[in-house]
């Protein structure tokens, strides 16, 4: 494995390599990285309400590994580019070009896995637990889901971070498992999962005429997945990338 030092060297290159790729694909990545995250959004409901939140925990891990191993472009995997923004190895143009493309094509993938799911029927016997998951998203307070989102993103950027340091795809999976399954099971926001958590519960409510009050897509956007976002950019950018650059990366431009 890569010792920190070098995965930090390693996280450099990589971000520069997400931000000169087109902006087609950038959003296609996005598309696949969102499917792969709501894919694991679905089986995770079903672990959660047929065996238990544990089940759920750590069967959610699987989005992440797909998003690793498979290639594809995360949104909040993406906030570790700050370091090589830092580093000076990419612009601000580039890194919010990024940030941007990729959370609309996550947006995008996630839509369409919701919407085959809900029309599939797959959540017919449990939509009144789809509908609540997605209300109790929404009714956090604006606080509460900005914080969730940093404990969320502080994980999810560590399981990516530590995935750079093995060359295995054994090693990849197993490095973003434990952190994934601990955001999972303690309840923290994360916003593309959340672009399939909640729209399900929305077109589940709207399919199944149960009217929820507090459930519309303002809510959604303004509740939950916009301070949801900010604290996803605050735990995985601020934190994580922004925090291994002066330990590791700053050190090393000093050095030279």
């Amino acid at each position: 494995m890569l010792s920190p030092k070098e995965i930090a060297s390693s996280a450099v290159k990589i971000a520069e390599g997400k931000a000169k790729l087109p902006a087609f694909k950038m959003i296609l990545l996005g598309m696949f990285a969102g499917a792969f995250v709501a894919l694991a959004g679905v089986g995770a409901t079903f672990g959660n309400n047929y065996v238990g939140k544990l089940a759920g925990a750590c069967i959610f891990p699987a989005g992440l590994a797909m998003v690793v191993v498979a290639g594809s472009e995360l949104f909040t995997g993406n906030n570790l580019m700050l370091a090589a923004l830092f580093s000076k190895k990419i612009s601000v143009r580039q890194l919010l070009k990024n940030w941007s493309l990729v959370f609309l094509g996550n947006f995008i993938g996630s839509i369409i896995i919701t919407l085959l799911v809900v029309y599939a029927g797959s959540f017919d016997k449990i939509a009144d637990s789809v509908i609540a998951t997605a209300s109790a998203k929404v009714n956090l307070s604006f606080i509460e889901a900005m914080f969730r989102g940093i404990l969320c993103n502080f994980l999810v950027c560590i399981a990516v971070w530590m995935s750079f340091a093995a060359d295995t795809v054994g090693g990849k999976i197993a490095a973003v498992f434990f952190p994934v399954m601990l955001f999972v099971l303690c309840g923290f926001e994360h916003s593309v999962a959340n672009m399939f958590y909640i729209p399900a519960g929305l077109l589940e409510a709207a399919k199944t005429g149960v009217a929820v009050e507090g459930l519309n897509a303002g809510t959604f956007l303004l509740n939950n997945l916009l301070p949801v976002t900010l604290g996803n950019i605050i735990g995985g950018a601020g934190m994580v990338g922004a925090g291994y650059y002066l330990i590791y990366l700053k050190t090393i431009a000093k050095h030279r």
